[in-house]
């Protein structure tokens, strides 16, 4: 009879206790919630649509990053004359024209044919430059001419 008794209390167990499993959960959301928005990084851009209207022109005269199909990059500040620039002078030449008027639209305008790195390149001294966005050149579809600067 004694027999009985100890394996009668000796019975295993059944079920799961979830509750530690749900405290450790609730801990890791908060965590990832905390640190999800540090870890973004990138260049704010926007985009355009493959079919783009056409901005106003009552606005101020965009400055425009011209990048040519050999990767030479020319800058535009409304006076109608490309002038040849490096990463550097690009930036310090858009800061000197951004710290004046911060409102001016910054454009891209790549040759298909160039390197993404070197597009995001510009657009990340653009940024870096004071500009509140940047916008890419493009063409309307169907439009096989070739654009001079």
């Amino acid at each position: 009879m004694r027999k009985r008794e100890r394996h009668a209390r000796r019975r295993p167990m059944a079920e799961i206790n979830v509750v530690p499993y749900i405290d450790v959960m609730l801990v890791l959301l908060v965590i990832f919630m905390v640190t999800a928005p540090l870890i973004t990084q990138g260049v704010k851009v926007d985009l355009p649509q493959a079919v783009a209207e056409m901005q106003n022109t009552d606005t101020k005269l965009p400055i425009v990053i011209h990048i040519d199909q050999q990767g030479d990059t020319y800058v535009d500040l409304g006076n109608s004359s490309l002038l040849p620039v490096d990463q550097q002078l690009l930036y310090e030449r858009l800061k000197s024209v951004l710290t004046s008027a911060p409102a001016t639209p910054v454009m891209v305008r790549a040759d298909h044919t160039v390197d993404y790195g070197r597009v995001v390149n510009v657009m990340v001294a653009a940024q870096a430059a004071g500009a509140i966005s940047v916008g890419l050149v493009t063409r309307p579809p169907g439009d096989e001419t070739v654009a001079q600067p």
